[in-house]
């Protein structure tokens, strides 16, 4: 029946008539669409908003190695999300090991939250930030709200107010300034500390 319908001239003409009514019905379908306003036609990246992530990764790991292949850095976090436009990951309780040279123990540094830029390897800790060094058998624990590593050259440093533990006192001071692989802090201003005389 389908073939008795488009035979001959007069089919021709109906399937002629047909394919024309279906450019028609197409041509009003993309003139109605374009009608819309530009943000229901944006991009997925658009959609999404400036606080989503182009990705993301669970279970992130990050490492750094010096120019001999040592490792210098270990990071760990449960949750990394991706900027791709500024090159930045924010990274959920991250957890980082850094090694220095000659010593195989590692300065633990976590937090509740972290930055990573990743053009100059610069990590900015917020929110319960603790940097543990392992003394002997005593650890030392340096707590602030705020500390950023710089991976390019080994230091660690804060504007904020920190709170050093030590095995035999606490130190306070506003700001201050660690080199890593030569293993010195600087206490930037307003320092007091209490100390207990080894008995």
């Amino acid at each position: 029946m389908i073939r008795a319908w488009f035979s001959g001239d007069d089919g021709r003409r109906r399937l002629r008539t047909l394919a024309l009514a279906g450019t028609v019905l197409a041509t009003l379908f993309l003139l109605w669409q374009s009608d819309e306003p530009a943000s229901s036609r944006a991009p997925s990246s658009n959609l999404r908003g400036p606080a989503e992530p182009d990705g993301f990764v669970v279970g992130g790991q990050y490492r750094s190695w010096d120019e001999q292949g040592n490792l210098r850095i270990h990071l760990t976090s449960p949750r990394i999300e991706q900027f791709e436009d500024t090159g930045v990951a924010h990274l959920d309780q991250p957890e980082a090991q850094l090694f220095s040279e000659g010593d195989p123990t590692p300065w633990l540094i976590e937090s509740n939250t972290g930055k990573l830029e990743q053009s100059s390897e610069q990590l900015e800790l917020t929110g319960n930030v603790r940097l543990i060094r392992q003394a002997g058998n005593a650890p030392s624990t340096l707590e602030t709200e705020a500390l950023t590593l710089d991976n390019s050259n080994g230091t660690v440093y804060t504007d904020q107010p920190v709170t050093i533990t030590e095995p035999f006192g606490v130190t306070h001071s506003t700001g201050m300034k660690a080199w890593i692989n030569e293993r010195i802090l600087e206490l930037n201003s307003r320092v007091e500390g209490h100390y207990e005389t080894v008995r």
